[in-house]
């Protein structure tokens, strides 16, 4: 399996490369317009190399011993970037091998531009891969241990929570929704450079327009961000999440196990489709869907479809249902739990096996 792993990414490097080429020949034209209907995202991933090793794997260096299902997410994710804006992918550090690798990112960018055109022949709205690398930015590592008194402050600015400042500041009254995948120190460290450098009402006016999903509590800056902020918009998904795993007691495994993702999303698919790991974050005798990080833009995705609106997370939604147990605070937390998450598995897996087969020329 690992020969197998080092052929595919030596074969993505070559491919990579004659595109690259091709495109700047081609002067392809990377802008877009921007539309108003789609949710603006930034989503912050502590995204593994593809060739990771499963976390209890027995084998291998501490760097690639890491979390698979980011790397699910991110395909997944990929295939809704038509309905989405997407203003930033963020290498961030969180909880297991807690590296942040902004290669990393861009490696599976590099994967993506062997399939993207095929995408656009079905909705032209795809970015090209030459966009999203452009927006791809570098976070802190080895935030996952350290609390936010170490980790926040002057001269603690990354590529990455600038990129955030900038991202916000545009006139561009739509929110902001930031996906935390693995830790949030870039979007904290954005957030306390704002409120040490500007007035109170320009900070304000920052944290109106930001609204994030932490996929549990991967560093110490989303306590942190709890806190110190009532009026940030954050939901904490502490539990919800597991909706999206294969083995959630509860929910149909038959639509998420390996033998649904060999059918519809590894095999036949493309290099993209190939990319998904078929190995879990913890255990490689696991297989399967896990895509934990997955609820976070699902939330938008269902939001898209017209079934919740995203500002208010008590409503049903692909991405969970959610309470808020202070009034006075607009912070969210796990209502139903996973269930919020798995009772649309049905329509949920069906929508991703439907835009798979849009991978394939």
């Amino acid at each position: 399996m690992r020969k197998m792993k080092s052929f595919i990414l030596t074969a993505i490097t070559s491919l990579t490369l004659f595109s690259l080429n091709s495109r700047a020949s081609a002067g392809i034209n990377e802008g877009s317009e921007k539309d108003i209907s789609k949710p603006r995202v930034v989503i912050m991933s502590d995204f593994p190399p593809l060739d990771v090793i499963p976390v209890k794997a027995p084998y291998g260096p501490a760097e690639k011993r890491s979390d698979p299902d980011d790397i699910q997410s991110m395909v997944r994710f990929l295939l809704y970037t038509n309905e989405l804006e997407v203003e930033g992918l963020i290498a961030s550090a969180g909880t297991r091998a807690n590296i942040a690798r902004k290669q990393n990112i861009i490696d599976i960018l590099n994967v993506y531009d062997q399939i993207d055109e095929n995408l656009r022949k079905h909705d032209t709205r795809y970015p090209t891969a030459d966009h999203l690398r452009a927006i791809t930015w570098q976070g802190r590592d080895k935030t996952y241990g350290k609390g936010a008194v170490d980790l926040l402050g002057e001269g603690m600015d990354t590529e990455a929570s600038n990129a955030i400042i900038r991202i916000v500041d545009k006139p561009d009254e739509r929110p902001v929704f930031v996906c935390a995948w693995g830790g949030t120190y870039e979007v904290a460290q954005a957030i306390w450079k704002v409120k040490n450098t500007r007035s109170g009402s320009e900070l304000k006016r920052f944290l109106s327009k930001l609204r994030i999903y932490s996929i549990a509590r991967q560093d110490s800056t989303v306590q942190w961000l709890l806190d110190n902020f009532p009026e940030l918009f954050i939901i904490v998904a502490d539990n919800t999440f597991r909706g999206m795993m294969s083995y959630a007691p509860g929910s149909d495994p038959t639509l998420t196990d390996i033998e649904w993702v060999y059918k519809n999303i590894h095999r036949g698919h493309g290099m993209l489709g190939l990319m998904y790991p078929e190995d879990t974050t913890m255990d490689p005798d696991k297989k399967g869907v896990r895509e934990g990080d997955t609820p976070s833009f699902l939330y938008l995705v269902s939001a898209v479809r017209g079934l919740n609106d995203p500002n208010k997370p008590d409503q049903e939604s692909w991405g969970g249902q959610f309470v808020q147990t202070d009034p006075s605070k607009k912070h969210w937390f796990d209502g139903p739990g996973p269930v919020s998450v798995y009772k649309w598995r049905a329509e949920v897996q069906a929508d991703f096996a439907r835009l798979a087969d849009w991978m394939l020329p």
